[in-house]
């Protein structure tokens, strides 16, 4: 124990000297939570304005044609800023950047509202969208559903109306835009009971986090290349220290730098991120919070692991700021870290399984949105924690080996 006590002083010391790794490990996920969460604040509020602007040309000029493009502006999701005479005007417009979108009401498109995709025998030309290609797809597939609905209320208003005249009832000479009502409210699924859907800080905060523990690679690769170099490692070996005692001396060091990385980020998703606009991050209380902690602990040991066997591997330091460095980016593009693996087709979700990084964000998602009980981060604990005993005993079999 009086070893790996020294072991432990030791290690501290080479990693206060350390003060630029050090800042890297908090200052850039600081960084990205704050810009990540603010970038993507709108992604994750229900019914929060698109800033993408449209334009209507209305071929028709008809009062249904015009009732159409009223209740487009009445969802208010996205901005419309022109209204164009011809569909060549339109195009010129969308080639100039002045809006990304452009709705073409044929002319005829009252006279045959009620009898869409030819239903009475004769061809009904359909309304056509021009859109500028470097619009992102779900924007594109959002304003389609968008003009659906309300194409789908000026049918139901004017069938109304027609039913009425038909069958002698009291009607207006008008149908009446009628603001049918938003039947369908989001909720989150907790538990015992539902929530509102989670913001950008609650999604972006433990993806973020994981990926700053996991970077402690660069620090941890860099002292133990340079203790084999100057030959530390084999005076150790020779006053008889076993290897793994020296790995367990640098696993708590940073098992502790990783704890503080924890707090630090939940304090700047409670206190920073409101200062600039967000939400602030809510996490779980009482039996919720040591289930947080058991997961950030198990985060810690796998990153530690992974680490100790990146240095193990790697000869120089550049060797392990290529391979740590670019191994922590691949695991965080395929583990959901920067993309949100909801946004993954089949195949990336199904690679995206195989990340410890994809393990410890569920854990945390398990906890802090679906408030999960220990049975239920369970799955994601067994696996970080095999990945980091598979991760120690790779890096002592590989040290034993360049040692014999």
């Amino acid at each position: 124990m009086t070893r790996l006590l020294a072991l432990w002083t030791k290690e501290t010391l080479a990693l206060l000297r350390d003060r630029h790794g050090l800042a890297a490990l908090f200052v850039m996920p600081i960084i990205f939570i704050l810009v990540m969460t603010m970038a993507l604040h709108d992604a994750f509020m229900p019914g929060a304005a698109i800033d993408v602007a449209y334009a209507i040309v209305d071929l028709d000029g008809s009062p249904h044609s015009q009732s159409l493009a009223r209740r487009l502006d009445k969802t208010g999701s996205f901005r419309r800023v022109a209204d164009p005479a011809t569909t060549d005007a339109a195009r010129a417009d969308i080639r100039a950047g002045r809006y990304a979108l452009a709705l073409v009401l044929p002319k005829g498109f009252g006279e045959r509202l009620l009898t869409p995709a030819g239903a009475d025998g004769q061809a009904t030309e359909s309304l056509s969208l021009m859109v500028d290609p470097t619009l992102n797809p779900a924007l594109q597939l959002a304003f389609r559903n968008q003009t659906s609905a309300a194409l789908g209320m000026l049918r139901a208003d004017e069938l109304t109306h027609s039913a009425g005249k038909l069958f002698g009832l009291p009607t207006a000479a008008r149908p009446t835009e009628r603001d049918w009502p938003d039947e369908i409210v989001s909720t989150a699924v907790q538990n015992d009971r539902s929530i509102r859907p989670p913001s950008s800080v609650q999604q972006n905060v433990p993806a973020w986090l994981v990926f700053a523990m996991f970077f402690v690679v660069i620090p941890i690769s860099a002292i133990l290349i340079t203790e084999r170099q100057q030959g530390t490692l084999q005076r150790l070996a020779a006053m008889g220290l076993p290897f793994r005692l020296v790995l367990l001396g640098k696993l708590l060091p940073f098992f502790v730098v990783n704890q503080i990385q924890a707090v630090l980020m939940v304090a700047v998703g409670i206190w920073g991120v409101p200062l600039f606009g967000g939400e602030a991050l809510v996490m779980p209380t009482g039996a919720g919070l040591f289930h947080c902690w058991l997961v950030a602990a198990a985060v810690s040991l796998a990153a530690v692991a992974c680490a100790l066997l990146v240095a193990s591997l790697a000869q120089t330091t550049q060797q392990s700021t290529i391979i740590g460095g670019v191994g922590n980016i691949l695991m965080a593009a395929i583990g959901g870290i920067m993309v949100p693996k909801f946004m993954m087709p089949g195949a990336m979700q199904t690679l995206a399984e195989w990340s410890p990084m994809a393990w410890a964000l569920n854990g945390f998602h398990t906890v802090m949105l679906r408030h999960g009980d220990f049975a239920a981060i369970l799955p994601d604990l067994v696996k970080l924690l095999a990945c980091a005993a598979l991760a120690l005993a790779a890096a002592t079999w590989l040290n034993r080996r360049q040692a014999a």
